[in-house]
């Protein structure tokens, strides 16, 4: 029953982004809020992140950005005291390693007890019981479980001795520590003395466990929930692909498990539920990590988190158990029996779910960013996001996984990075284009042993690539699994794929395919990309759609299935689907596709996220998406999303109306637009469908689909597609500034290292060179002479899509300060549409200045490396008006309807322009929040029909205050890499 004794309740958000603490925490922390306010708690939240959907005034009573360390949090205790709002309670469990750890000093500094706060969800005993590894040994110990040989060590003497007793390799781990920051595996006497050393002084308390190893057991994780009657359920049971020795944050993981016998899961089902209850979780959920030896079935435990993590936001989007929500509603009293289940709207939250499909995650790592990063993977964890998807079987799901990474890579095989298919083709030098640089340099076929056997034996983000080789050159799959100690039955998975391959290129056409092998290819899992790369030899709009009207014309079409947390056992009342290609089954002998969409003749609005996290592009695009579904509901359309990013708030059931869980490319989010339809995108009676798609909210991975998009008819919403073109093409763009009386940095383009090295001459030293169409800055540098401009153009040109895009060189303006302006502008774009005509008042504004930031460091730091103010510090006041005037000037002329981000350049008192993105950028959040106003909800508004006079929209002048972001970088993650910023983005989060 729910608590009556607390009335305010303390959140703790989990800061900036960081690798291993991504979004999934603000998609917990703001389920929390929700439901607790819906209980009628007040709740009061601290959280540094500007950029999360948490943070908005919408979720909480008061909130408050500012550092997560214990002094700041006293003074909010202390000042909402004194305005009259005693704070009750303090729930520490939604916000990562952060907020437990922030709790946990709070508590033992004193300062809970002496305001009379008391700790929710999980108290203090608790979180030593579980994080304190000697403690948590003994718990385990005592309930005769098995934990692998172990000892917690204060320095380095004590190290040396244990390791005698255990011997090489051994597995670090520092205590309190998140990710597994400053741990890793020792294989020989160096580098254990090494990581001893470096986990030491990571650890808050200066404590380090070492382990024995038990590399190549079998992994698994149970997302286990307890209440305080003790009612448990497990939510969900996940397997990592990837053998222990990987981080599971670094790990294939599939859900449900495969590889366990009914017997062996019901051991770790009690073993699980018994750890529970010994170390005292009573109210909330946690994690729990097995170990199993493949050969004898021995199981071990690894460890436990006692709060909401990665892998229960993971369990909560494979499953739809909102496992956040229900914790927050565990810990103000609430029993399990008591809560309902969202999705079936009819059982309690007392069914353990059960599902009807397979979910594979795969990690995103960004080493491209760190060059001299060491890719092998470790106990530490060093992916930045990652991508997840659903499907029938395990091969479609997996396919659908890779091909929601967003690495160009379309499925498992049979794409432009293939080998085996170039060599087929025997065209040798389609095979150096490669992504990593490590397949880069070998591009022979077969791949001679030494090296496979070498890919197979030590974890890297390709691995899985490689096991494929090896299985494609006729090695057995007892070979693969002693050097991958990856589960037989995987192998067997990827084996079949392997084997239909050579199906596959037995035909030479695409009108040769017959329709049984094409029905069979697509339930396997394999994308029209990839065939279009098969029969068609490139991957382009025009080839994808040419695989997909023959595709049509066998009648071949996925159906759309429920997450409905009880594999159709009850209705589901959310809509919430995957795409799959089944069998159909027969009634009265005709075949029949069980479809359970449900549409509804509503006006629609798709929304295209922004798929997996990396650097570059993150939350702030997720909160720009959440944003635009608020908008769509504000106007009365439903809103559609459509993403494969499991850790977000963009992907939980109730942020849209309609959610698909799909990859991000042109064939699938075709297919979510033909079905809403009704089967086609034109069809004469499109009255009350999709009328548009919003594409300038995900960050670049939507902008990419535009063009094929377009080609295919949908109808893009906001700015014109012309715009977005005219900003990114440099030699239209320059005749667009030239036109306008607007200065830019000297430059040139160039499509060969002559062209390159006569433009640079012709600018002067040092100039800057970048790669068009990309985000983040990927594959930019200053060059300081023409020997380091021949070494760029030879090494780093194929970054960029475009088959014909040219690299850009400029002038690289040293001490200039760089000034980034957002701009929210209502102008009718050329060709892009509206969602509903709504007639506009001519004498109102058309464009205004959302914030004017100044950044600290030079330009030709990447901006969002840098640090900034608004509004800005040491411009004149005539340079800002200059600055304003242009900015209002540039969104008129491009026709901007919606957002657009201009990035200038000032020195000695001159404003050049260097970009102009016509799109949400990753600013946006952080403007909106200095300012108070939630400019990309306006902007979705404006680009849907809106105009700025109707929405009441004004310039805000003056706040009264300054605003600074400042960003936080991975470097402790990848020792060994040079910490000197560039114009490569290298960030994973901010704070404010």
């Amino acid at each position: 029953p729910r608590r009556d004794d607390i009335h305010t309740i303390l959140i703790i958000g989990s800061g900036p982004i960081v690798i291993g603490q991504g979004c999934e925490f603000d998609y917990s922390g703001t389920q929390a809020c929700k439901s607790l306010r819906e209980e009628g708690y007040r709740i009061v939240l601290v959280n540094s992140n500007p950029a999360t959907i948490m943070t908005d005034p919408a979720y909480s009573d008061r909130t408050y950005i500012e550092p997560i360390t214990p002094e700041a949090v006293e003074k909010i205790i202390e000042k909402e005291a004194a305005l009259g709002n005693k704070i009750d309670a303090l729930l520490p469990t939604l916000g990562g390693q952060t907020a437990l750890n922030c709790a946990c000093a709070l508590f033992d500094n004193g300062i809970l007890q002496k305001h009379g706060v008391e700790m929710i969800g999980a108290d203090r005993r608790v979180i030593h019981r579980a994080e304190d590894r000697e403690v948590f040994r003994t718990i385990v110990q005592g309930l005769g479980l098995r934990q692998p040989n172990a000892k917690t060590v204060t320095n380095l003497e004590d190290a040396r001795e244990f390791l005698l007793e255990i011997g090489l390799p051994a597995i670090i781990r520092p205590a309190f520590t998140l990710g597994g920051t400053g741990g890793g595996i020792a294989y020989n006497r160096e580098e254990f003395d090494d990581i001893i050393r470096r986990g030491l002084a990571a650890s808050m308390i200066g404590q380090v466990l070492i382990d024995e190893s038990v590399l190549g057991w079998k992994e698994y994780e149970l997302e286990v929930v307890r209440d305080s009657r003790d009612n448990c359920i497990i939510v969900c049971g996940i397997e990592n692909i990837d053998p222990m020795g990987v981080h599971t944050g670094d790990s294939v993981t599939v859900a449900p498990i495969m590889t366990l016998s009914d017997k062996e899961y019901q051991r770790m089902r009690d073993a699980a539920f018994a750890i529970m209850r010994a170390v005292g979780v009573n109210c909330g959920g946690s994690n729990v990590q097995f170990g199993i030896d493949p050969k004898s079935g021995e199981m071990v435990v690894i460890e436990m988190n006692p709060r909401v993590s990665r892998s229960s936001a993971l369990a909560s989007k494979a499953t739809g158990f909102p496992i956040a929500k229900i914790a927050a509603k565990l810990a103000v009293g609430y029993t399990l029996d008591e809560l309902g289940n969202d999705i079936t709207g009819t059982t309690s939250a007392c069914f353990e779910p059960s599902i009807d499909y397979v979910v594979v995650k795969i990690p995103r790592w960004t080493f491209e960013k760190f060059p001299e990063a060491d890719e092998t993977l470790t106990t530490q964890m060093k992916s930045v996001g990652e991508a997840m998807s659903i499907g029938r079987t395990f091969k479609e799901a997996f396919q659908k996984a890779i091909r929601s990474m967003e690495v160009k890579r379309f499925g498992f095989g049979l794409d432009r990075n293939d080998k085996w298919l170039a060599a087929q083709r025997a065209s040798a030098d389609e095979i150096a284009s490669g992504l990593q640089a490590a397949d880069r340099s070998q591009v022979v076929w077969p791949i001679p042993e030494d090296t496979l056997t070498r890919k197979l034996a030590v974890p890297s983000q390709g691995r899985l690539y490689f096991v494929r080789y090896a299985l494609k050159m006729g090695w057995s799959i007892d070979r693969v699994h002693e050097l991958t100690k990856i589960d037989p039955w995987f192998l067997e998975e990827f084996r079949q794929l392997v084997a239909f391959e050579d199906t596959l290129c037995q035909f030479t056409t695409l009108e040769a395919l017959p329709r049984d092998t094409f029905v069979e290819a697509k339930r396997l899992g394999y994308s029209d990309a990839q065939l279009a790369n098969l029969y068609l030899g490139s991957i382009s709009p025009e080839t994808i759609l040419a695989v997909r009207a023959r595709r049509k014309s066998f009648g071949i079409e996925p159906v759309y299935k429920l997450v409905d947390t009880c594999a159709a056992e009850f209705e589901a009342a959310t809509p919430y689907y995957y795409s799959t290609y089944e069998a159909p089954y027969t009634i009265d002998g005709k075949p029949v596709l069980d479809d359970e969409i449900r549409v509804t003749n509503n006006k629609k609005v798709v929304i295209l996220g922004g798929g997996p996290n990396r650097i570059g592009q993150g939350i702030e695009f997720d909160y720009c998406c959440c944003q635009a579904a608020f908008a769509c509901e504000a106007m009365g359309f439903e809103s559609v999303m459509i993403n494969s990013n499991p850790e977000t708030v963009s992907t939980d059931y109730d942020t849209s109306d309609l959610l698909f869980f799909e990859p991000l490319t042109l064939e699938d989010v075709l297919n979510v637009i033909e079905r809403l339809n009704g089967g086609g995108i034109d069809r004469a009676d499109r009255s009350g469908r999709v009328v548009g798609a919003i594409v300038q909210f995900g960050g670049q991975t939507p902008l990419n689909l535009a063009h094929g998009l377009a080609q295919a008819g949908v109808p893009l919403v906001g700015t014109g597609l012309d715009s977005i073109d005219l900003a990114e093409d440099r030699d239209r763009f320059k005749a667009l500034l030239d036109e306008m009386g607007l200065k830019q940095p000297p430059s040139g383009i160039a499509r060969s290292l002559d062209e390159a090295i006569a433009s640079a001459s012709r600018i002067g030293y040092p100039v800057l060179v970048r790669p068009s169409y990309v985000l983040g800055g990927r594959g930019m540098e200053i060059c300081q002479d023409e020997a380091a401009l021949r070494v760029y153009m030879t090494s780093a040109v194929n970054v960029s899509d475009l088959a014909n895009a040219p690299v850009l060189i400029d002038s690289f303006l040293s001490d200039a300060t760089e000034v980034d302006v957002d701009v929210l502008a209502d102008f009718e774009p050329s060709e892009g549409t509206r969602a509903c005509m709504i007639t506009t008042d001519t004498d109102a504004p058309r464009a205004i200045i959302c914030g004017v930031m100044e950044h600290i460091e030079e330009a030709g730091i990447h901006s969002g490396d840098s640090t900034c103010i608004v509004p800005p510090f040491s411009l004149a006041p005539n340079i800002v008006e200059e600055i304003k005037v242009a900015s209002r000037r540039l969104a008129e002329r491009l026709k901007v309807r919606g957002l657009m981000n201009v990035q200038f350049a000032v020195k000695d008192s001159t404003v050049y322009i260097l970009e102009v993105n016509p799109r949400a950028s990753r600013t946006s959040p952080f403007v909106g929040k200095a300012k108070g106003v939630a400019f990309p909800f306006l902007a979705a508004q404006v680009m849907m029909g809106k105009s700025l006079a109707q929405l009441g929209t004004k310039e805000i002048i003056s706040t009264g205050f300054h605003a600074v972001k400042e960003s936080v970088f991975p470097f402790a993650k990848f020792p060994g890499v040079d910490v000197v910023l560039g114009p490569e983005m290298r960030s994973t989060g901010e704070v404010m």
